[in-house]
């Protein structure tokens, strides 16, 4: 029965595969872009930073968890009118970009912090001594330094990413969780429920694979 479906079946999969990536893929790109920099912003005005600011690091860290709490499906509903006023419209793969960026740049932002926080002070307080800037520090000493991190907190970011975005299926963004939704759960076929769900966990297995053996290889 699986086989006979998947005939029928086999290019609107295709298509909603490619929606899922195309979401998953720039929203991720958007965040990696953002993130990073606010996450090292985080740090460099943090506590232990290099230019301690504490009213600044307060503000930021208090938005950066404001949206971090709030569950991504309300998130998404919320940033209704945004996603509207950005893209014309509220549903689609486009339009789910929006949430899905802004609900990534915190998540990603906090992850880096983590990471650079774990970054031996003393390699820092070396390049100080011989007379590097802020910049120079950042780009030489701590990206290479953590770059094992950050590859692993991009990966844990986009396996989020791929849940988030099957979340946003249910609400009009297409993808593999619409797909599941309309063609699974309305019309009680539980074999092209399963058959989404097996693909949605082989993307995440190849992705998770990918980003550790990467983040091992600059160890």
């Amino acid at each position: 029965m699986i086989g006979t479906n998947l005939a029928g079946i086999g290019p609107d999969l295709w298509e909603a595969t490619k929606q899922t990536i195309y979401m998953v893929g720039v929203s991720s790109l958007l965040a990696v872009l953002l993130g990073i920099p606010l996450g090292l912003l985080l740090f460099i005005v943090g506590p232990l930073g290099l230019k301690p600011r504490p009213t600044l690091y307060r503000v930021l860290a208090f938005v950066v968890n404001v949206v971090r709490s709030v569950p991504f499906i309300v998130l998404l509903v919320f940033l209704t009118p945004l996603t509207r006023a950005l893209v014309g419209t509220s549903i689609g793969s486009t339009a789910m970009i929006v949430p899905l960026t802004i609900a990534a740049v915190p998540f990603l932002a906090r992850l880096v912090e983590s990471a650079v926080k774990e970054i031996s002070p003393g390699k820092t307080e070396a390049a100080l001594a011989m007379g590097a800037d802020r910049f120079q520090i950042t780009r030489k000493v701590l990206l290479p330094e953590a770059r094992p991190a950050l590859v692993a907190a991009v990966t844990v970011l986009v396996v989020a990413q791929i849940g988030n975005s099957a979340m946003a299926g249910f609400v009009g963004g297409g993808g593999l969780g619409d797909y599941a939704y309309r063609y699974g759960y309305l019309r009680f076929q539980s074999d092209v429920m399963f058959i989404t769900v097996i693909l949605l966990v082989v993307i995440v297995q190849a992705i998770q694979w990918s980003g550790d053996r990467l983040a091992r290889s600059l160890r």
